[in-house]
């Protein structure tokens, strides 16, 4: 049963609701259906932007910001001695800009596109700033990053206080990259730089950069799995906190298992990174979340190419390609065949399985 909205103004009317009662759940209704409309049961919302009107706002504001840039550049580099104060002038009256720019977009709109853009911009125009006010360029220069991380913990809060205000989903997403950044560089001012990229990913390789990886990864995945179970039909704003909460999640668990047992070059190597792909594979239809089993098969990929001969690599990928799409078909059968398998599991907070 559905409610039209004769219902809701019968129901005004007879006083059961106030007028901004009715408001609100109308608006509630036409943003439901709008995310959900043309869905099948059980698949994922997910949307970038609502219109083209929304594009044409975030060319807008991309071009904004590089004029904002190039005239800030100007104002920065005419004068010699005063060029750090000039930059966190600029940064502070970009941070007011685009604080304005969401309260219209953001509260008012509720456009998403923007939202995501200004988030972004928002992220870069605090670190730029932070970064410029609090730490010494000339030791960062000569890789001492000892005056990096208060600047870069200042970023994550007041990337905070820019969720809390205008409750961006895409910004928890920043906050949560901000933390794994500060962590890193407070690792490398103890340990030292890592020597590779790789090793930031690798448990084998010397530091600590690894696990601070998979700790972050656990961690931020832990959060989405709050919001995911505080909203488990996936009709509010907390599930879209979730998902892109799952985007930063997935990869530094998969890349740091994954990297780490390519790193043996052995049968059992293979054979375990196979079964952690599966074991990914599980945990992406028991959450109903398909981005880990997106970020598992690039890894497979990366396994066929790498590891197995060429006729054995191409036999592999068209194996992968062929259970994403048996997958992807019958997501909700396989999904609910597994929850009955497994009765242990609170179904009651998980998405529930047509």
């Amino acid at each position: 049963m559905s409610l039209s909205p004769d219902d809701i103004r019968a129901a005004v009317a007879a006083g059961v609701l106030t007028e901004a009662q009715a408001a609100r759940l109308l608006a509630l209704a036409d943003s439901r259906r709008g995310a959900r409309e043309g869905l099948s049961a059980g698949d994922e919302p997910f949307e970038l932007f609502k219109g083209f009107n929304e594009i044409f706002i975030v060319v807008g504001l991309l071009i904004l910001s590089f004029g904002w840039w190039g005239a800030a550049a100007i104002y920065v580099g005419s004068t010699l001695g005063d060029t750090v104060p000039r930059l966190v002038q600029v940064t502070l009256a970009g941070a007011f800009l685009l604080w304005g720019l969401s309260e219209y977009f953001v509260r008012r709109r509720r456009m998403v596109a923007p939202a995501i853009t200004l988030s972004v911009l928002f992220a870069i125009n605090a670190t730029v700033g932070l970064v410029a006010g609090f730490s010494h360029p000339f030791m960062v220069a000569q890789e001492d990053y000892s005056s990096l991380p208060l600047p870069l913990a200042l970023t994550v809060l007041a990337l905070g206080v820019y969720w809390l205000r205008f409750r961006v989903p895409f910004a928890l997403a920043m906050i949560a990259l901000s933390v794994f950044a500060t962590a890193l560089v407070l690792a490398a001012e103890r340990a030292g730089t890592p020597a590779d990229i790789g090793d930031v990913f690798l448990l084998s390789a010397d530091g600590p950069f690894a696990l601070i990886t998979l700790a972050t990864g656990l961690a931020v995945f832990a959060v989405a799995m709050g919001f995911d179970m505080s909203d488990p039909h996936r009709v509010t704003r907390r599930a879209a906190n979730g998902f892109w909460l799952h985007v930063v999640a997935a990869p530094a668990l998969v890349n740091t298992v994954a990297l780490t047992l390519l790193a043996r070059e052995d049968a059992t190597g293979q054979a375990l990174l196979m079964a952690f792909l599966g074991l990914i594979a599980l945990v992406a239809l028991v959450i109903d979340r398909r981005s880990f089993l997106i970020a598992g098969a690039g890894y497979a990929v990366v396994l066929a190419a790498t590891v197995f001969e060429a006729d054995g690599g191409v036999v592999s990928v068209l194996a992968l390609g062929a259970f994403l799409l048996l997958l992807g078909a019958g997501w909700e059968r396989f999904r609910a065949l597994l929850l009955r398998a497994l009765p242990f599991l609170p179904r009651d907070r998980l998405p529930p399985a047509a």
